[in-house]
């Protein structure tokens, strides 16, 4: 019997890691606490680049790492996320028809934190990170 509710335990305890909510990591800019998130409910991961160039990109991984390229095509892995509440859920500026978030990144080879834009502008099914790099995306939640 003790097995069983120790089973039980066990398995609540993975349902609810599995359904808790989005993951929020805690950074540190100019001696102030920032939390951040790399879920905010649109395919942020992928690769970014100038309209109608192939290089320099962006690329985000879903688990916060990725690299930037410079427009000498040197690259740079980083950490990366969207600026959130506490609880993870995304702080943004609503446009017409667009969505402004504070994206946050930090190079592996540093411990400070930079800051810049990210756009989702839903009309043109386009976003934009650092003003100049996009990428296309699907909006698969259209009714």
């Amino acid at each position: 019997m003790k097995a069983v509710h120790l089973f039980l335990i066990t398995l609540f305890f993975i349902a609810s890691k599995s359904y808790s909510q989005v993951e929020v990591n805690v950074i540190t800019h100019n001696s102030k606490e920032r939390y951040i998130t790399t879920n905010i409910g649109y395919p942020v991961q992928g690769t970014y680049a100038p309209i109608g160039l192939k290089q320099p990109v962006t690329i985000l991984n879903p688990d916060g790492t990725g690299s930037i390229q410079a427009d000498d095509l040197s690259k740079q892995k980083i950490n990366w996320g969207i600026e959130c509440t506490e609880e993870g859920t995304p702080i943004f500026k609503e446009g017409f028809n667009s969505k402004s978030f504070t994206f946050w990144y930090r190079p592996n080879d540093s411990e400070e934190w930079f800051y810049s834009q990210f756009s989702i502008h839903f009309a043109k099914k386009k976003m934009f990170l650092m003003g100049e790099r996009v990428k296309e995306y699907e909006d698969y939640n259209v009714q």
